[in-house]
């Protein structure tokens, strides 16, 4: 395993994500200036995932079939400069316009950057994805922190700033890429792994992974965007304590990454991710009927710990079952269904409007039940025809 340029590129994964992660943070701002709607609100997340999410799958494929060096740099990018203009344009429609070329430059980052981890991780391929994706939700989480308080000195106009990280990783990813596809020659030789994989696909259980992972990520989305509010118009907090109860809930799901990974290695990814999402559709509910707000802290680090302990297992399989198309694989697992939970965010800011921010919640609660039923119908073991680009958890896709 190629340690230094998979810590470059889960350094990258954060830079990108940071502005993924920095959106629902805007949304209180934005409200104030702009006077939105909650559903107006929450259809700024839509622009930025939908446009991810339309785009990411051909991304991934056009990885499979030809490296471009420019597409990553321009990825990020892309991601901060979108980004840093929600805060400055006129008009709520530039808002949504800026947000979707954020999306954009998401979209074109993740499945080449998980596509070479994967080729950079030899036969380590679930450590390496479970760094990569630490790199993720790091930036998810320190996203709303870092744009609460930049907005909170700066304003509105203080989004510029966050083009600047995006700029610097764009210019250090493009300097290196030479030496990653190097790096993944020479660990494919080291490791007695082809570079390229023949044989079949695994599709149907694809597919069905494809699905929980949708679920999951409608709940994701749905915490990611009303987390913030709830805590300033349910619990009566201020904007920072909204944006810090977000950061508690991503950073835990760090722990939850980790955790998951190392579980789903040695107990089996379906039945980890199982576990997980049986975890979250409980623990939701709980939070939603507390009204003690030192009570609903606690519990977000286990809720951020149960939420993402399956998604490197979901991912980890996810390339296992289609082996000859990692960077499709990733760009749908790590991207497309991820990015797809945005669609989500509207229809339950239109619940928050007409039921309540309770109702909104309640619905959310049913989304990781919903990716559990989907989970469960996942082989527990894949027959070993369909060849893998790795041996891990006893040797079989599990």
């Amino acid at each position: 395993m190629k340690y230094r340029s998979i810590t470059t590129l889960s350094v990258a994964h954060l830079i990108t994500d940071i502005n993924q992660g920095a959106v629902p943070a805007l949304l209180p701002f934005l409200i104030a200036s702009h006077g939105l709607t909650y559903t107006a609100a929450a259809a700024i997340v839509f622009a930025t995932n939908i446009s991810s999410s339309l785009v990411q799958p051909l991304f991934g494929h056009f990885s499979d079939r030809v490296s471009k060096s420019w597409l990553m740099p321009l990825g990020i990018l892309l991601a901060g400069f979108g980004l840093s203009l929600t805060g400055v344009v006129p008009t709520y429609g530039f808002v949504l316009g800026a947000a979707a070329v954020s999306g954009i430059g998401i979209a074109a980052f993740h499945p080449d950057g998980a596509r070479l981890v994967n080729e950079l991780s030899g036969k380590q391929k679930a450590m390496g994805i479970s760094l990569f994706a630490v790199g993720g939700q790091l930036g998810m989480a320190i996203g709303p922190i870092l744009t609460t308080l930049i907005l909170v000195f700066f304003g509105l106009t203080g989004t510029l700033l966050l083009a600047v990280p995006a700029a610097c990783m764009s210019v250090i990813i493009a300097r290196r890429y030479k030496t990653f596809s190097h790096e993944r020659s020479q660990t494919s030789l080291e490791s007695g792994l082809p570079r390229t994989t023949t044989g079949n696909d695994a599709w149907l259980p694809f597919i069905r992974l494809t699905a929980a992972i949708f679920f999951r990520s409608f709940a994701f989305y749905g915490l990611n965007t009303f987390l913030p509010l709830y805590w300033i118009h349910v619990l009566q907090q201020s904007k920072i304590a909204g944006g810090a109860a977000l950061t508690l809930f991503l950073s835990a799901g760090v722990f939850g990454t980790l955790l998951g990974g190392r579980m789903g290695d040695r107990y089996g990814y379906r039945d980890v991710a199982l576990i997980a999402y049986c975890f979250s559709s409980v623990l939701l509910p709980v939070l939603i009927l507390t009204q003690n707000v030192r009570v609903a802290t606690l519990l977000l680090v286990p809720l951020g710990i149960a939420h993402f302990a399956g998604f490197s297992p979901m991912i980890v399989l996810g390339q296992k079952y289609l082996p000859n198309r990692i960077g499709l694989a990733s760009g749908v697992t790590l991207g497309l269904s991820v990015s797809v939970g945005g669609i989500a965010a509207p229809v339950l800011g239109r619940v928050a409007d007409t039921y309540g921010m309770h109702t909104a919640f309640m619905v959310m609660a049913l989304f990781p039940l919903v990716a559990g039923c989907f989970t469960l119908t996942l082989p527990r073991r894949y027959p070993p025809a369909a060849p893998v680009l790795s041996q891990t958890g006893g040797g079989m896709l599990e």
